[in-house]
């Protein structure tokens, strides 16, 4: 696992860089916010186990709690097209909104959300 600092003046974002799947459980998550460099963490969907965007699970509001407890603001990028479901689409779009944690495209959307 590498790490990439992308500097927006005040703020200090690290990007995960790894093709493997990092998220597994809370503990995991718990980890990664303990050993970041940052407050405002960067993964993308294939760091996280398979069943984590299935809201079903509840696997995704509660490691999402844990970011929010620790006031650490992650952005995951993906297409989450590839998940079909309407309850998870509305999630990411109220989360979006929210800026605290965001489902996004690109790393450029990022810096232009969390620039403001």
């Amino acid at each position: 696992m590498k790490t990439n600092i992308i500097d927006l003046g005040d703020k200090k974002i690290v990007e995960i860089i790894s093709n493997e799947v990092i998220i597994k459980n809370i503990q995991d998550a718990l980890d990664l916010m303990a050993n970041s460099p940052s407050d405002h963490i960067i993964l993308h969907d294939y760091n996280f186990e398979k069943n984590f965007f299935d809201l079903s699970t509840k696997q995704l509001g509660e490691i999402l709690q844990k970011f929010t407890n620790y006031f650490v603001k992650l952005a995951i990028i993906g297409d989450f097209n590839k998940y079909p479901s309407k309850i998870l689409k509305d999630f990411i779009y109220e989360s979006n909104k929210n800026k605290d944690y965001l489902f996004v495209s690109s790393i450029e959307e990022i810096k232009t959300i969390w620039r403001e």
